[in-house]
């Protein structure tokens, strides 16, 4: 059983190298990704099928697409849907990281974060003293799209909420928080999946997207219940969204704030990340 870090603290990265496979969500193109020790602070991005191109660390600048899922422009190279590993890394406390791709995604596992937290765990930790500290927030951060909206808190810890709203019977209203720990991330958001629409796969994959969304990566709502249950949670849907907002806001490293947002989106969460970083 991995013991994971009490709190973020301090610096990790991986003990070992560890690799995984799998289908993109939106590509349908089969994607392969190694996890590698690093030890320049954040996390980095270099290519299996480029080697010669050198490693490049994530930022919210680089977001270059948040429609159902957040996506990178990384120099010529486009990489989307980072956002479920991206949570799995910071979540457990890995403050370093090199991803090794190979493929335009990450590759979707079974929807959540779970399949990274078992590859993190199968590599192990490696210690690597004492985190730099994030600057403290000096005043609240507040963005809005139309009805949806994001806020960022001075505190002196990480504070997650998430809120969301549907018309599905299935859903409805959802609201969850929690201070954030590894072992709470690991136990209460990492095994959420993603979720959609029954009535809206035909037109999405019209529009070129979820290739890869199937029943065992994707919760599926029909309006009054559940195409593929059981759920993992009774609210998995909103703690899924909760995993979305840590893993874009991971580019921009843990913020020491309380953040919530409200109808959440890949967009305006990494517009958060960025007026994080520009706070600095």
């Amino acid at each position: 059983m991995t013991i994971w870090p009490s709190d973020y603290s301090q610096a990790w990265t991986l003990a070992a190298a560890v690799e995984r496979s799998g289908v993109g969500l939106h590509s349908g193109a089969m994607a392969r990704l190694r996890l590698e020790p690093y030890e320049q602070p954040g996390y980095w991005v270099a290519w299996l099928d480029e080697p010669n191109l050198a490693p490049q660390r994530l930022h919210p600048d680089q977001v270059c697409e948040t429609q159902l899922c957040t996506a990178l422009q990384l120099d010529q190279r486009r990489l989307a849907t980072v956002e479920h590993l991206m949570a799995a890394l910071a979540g457990v406390g890995i403050s370093s990281a090199l991803l090794l791709v190979d493929g335009p995604e990450i590759p979707l596992m079974d929807g959540s974060a779970q399949p990274w937290v078992e590859a993190i765990a199968e590599a192990g930790l490696k210690p690597l003293g004492a985190r730099s500290p994030q600057h403290a927030l000096q005043a609240p951060i507040t963005l809005q799209h139309g009805q949806s909206f994001a806020t960022a808190l001075p505190s002196d810890c990480l504070r997650l909420g998430a809120a969301i709203e549907f018309p599905q019977a299935a859903i409805g209203r959802q609201l969850y928080s929690l201070e954030l720990t590894p072992q709470a991330f690991v136990e209460q958001i990492a095994p959420a999946r993603t979720f959609g629409f029954k009535q809206q796969v035909e037109q999405l994959l019209a529009a070129g997207l979820i290739k890869g969304g199937a029943l065992d990566n994707a919760l599926v709502c029909d309006g009054e219940g559940w195409v593929n249950p059981p759920l993992r949670f009774a609210d998995e849907p909103v703690r899924h969204k909760l995993l979305d907002l840590l893993g874009d806001l991971a580019l921009a490293g843990l913020p020491q704030a309380q953040v919530f947002a409200f109808r959440g989106s890949h967009g305006l969460h990494t517009a958060l990340a960025a007026a994080l970083v520009s706070s600095n």
